[in-house]
């Protein structure tokens, strides 16, 4: 469905941008929760100046813009500040990348429904996406959190959150703001294959029922959807050509030819997994294909980075070797040339 707010061209502008041929997009929007949880992992001070510190290696990085179009940022993020008094979203920009920003509020309990999530947020959201557009933010995101378990995920809870990711879509295109559309279905269970696409096309089916009543223009949106993976405890780990087939047999059975990009959530996976199946993806079908398929991760391109810099300032440059070799890992997935061969020299080479 084709709406006019006023924003038409300025959203095809900006997805265009982030769509562009061998690029995609860093997720570097954790909560502070989140970020003080992973720095723990390596002894890093927990505190809000060791995660600007942390965000500025991650944008200064040469050659970044090279592989990514787009930054997702957190609140905090964009409140602070470079080491040369620039704010993250003047500098991303100079830097060729565009600065966009984690809008939900975060998970809570579905009432009625134990171990269920809720996505929360909507509420003031206007008045903070008409902030966020003030300050130079061009995209924003929403991610949805579906459990796979014994009876989950209920119809409620897939019916909530398509409902919560429509409305936020919504009210991105009337402000200006490009929508970011996250349903994640979990990888972490003992489920299968089989399981994880029946609950994906379930979750998707309704997910652009909800776009279409909320009168939200799926030409101008981005979907960050999970791959269909067996759980992490299923006693079945399928080949990356097994995923990459039933990923794109859900895809092309729910998600509309007018959608232009697809950027694939990274989900728990390892750096490599993350990569050599965004390539199997694009090394199928990719000329048939009618979206764009590239990569929206977090943890699958800052692991290395995170562990090799450690919190010290004299680890910084190899650090930043390791995000832009990742990057490049990742971009080169999403043309279909990634080459899992390169990755034990390039590994020696950023130690």
């Amino acid at each position: 469905m084709k709406i006019t707010t006023g924003y038409e061209n300025q959203l095809l502008n900006t997805v265009e941008a982030l769509r562009s041929p061998g690029k995609g997009l860093l997720a570097m929007d954790e909560s502070n929760t989140t970020c003080n949880r992973r720095f723990a992992l390596y002894g890093i001070a927990q505190t809000a100046e060791k995660r600007r510190i942390y965000r500025e290696l991650l944008i200064k990085t040469s050659g970044l813009s090279q592989y990514i179009s787009g930054a997702i940022l957190y609140d905090e993020t964009i409140r602070q500040l470079t080491s040369d008094q620039i704010s993250f979203i003047l500098a991303l920009k100079r830097s060729g990348i565009i600065p966009g920003i984690k809008v939900d509020l975060g998970t809570a309990a579905l009432a009625g429904f134990p171990g269920e999530k809720i996505t929360e947020g909507l509420d003031g959201m206007r008045n903070r996406l008409t902030e966020y557009a003030g300050m130079g933010l061009q995209f924003a995101k929403w991610r949805a959190v579906i459990q796979i378990a014994d009876g989950m995920p209920s119809q409620a809870c897939i019916h909530a959150n398509t409902e919560s990711l429509a409305q936020y879509a919504a009210h991105c295109q009337e402000i200006g703001i490009l929508p970011i559309v996250e349903p994640e279905v979990l990888m972490e269970g003992a489920h299968t294959l089989d399981q994880c696409f029946s609950v994906t096309e379930r979750v998707l089916h309704r997910l652009f029922e909800a776009m279409y009543r909320h009168q939200v223009d799926t030409e101008s949106m981005i979907l960050k959807p999970n791959m269909v993976l067996p759980g992490t405890l299923c006693a079945v780990q399928n080949t990356d050509e097994e995923i990459a087939d039933m990923t794109l047999k859900c895809l092309l059975s729910c998600v509309p030819a007018s959608v232009p990009g697809i950027a694939f959530l990274s989900g728990g996976q390892s750096e490599e997994s993350a990569s050599s199946r965004l390539n199997a993806m694009n090394g199928r079908l990719k000329e048939l294909l009618p979206w764009t398929l590239t990569f929206s991760y977090s943890r699958a391109l800052q692991s290395s980075a995170l562990k090799i810099w450690g919190g010290q300032e004299k680890r910084i440059s190899a650090a930043q070797d390791a995000i832009l070799f990742r990057a490049k890992c990742n971009s080169e997935a999403s043309l279909g040339q990634y080459e899992m061969s390169n990755e034990k020299q390039m590994n020696t080479d950023i130690s």
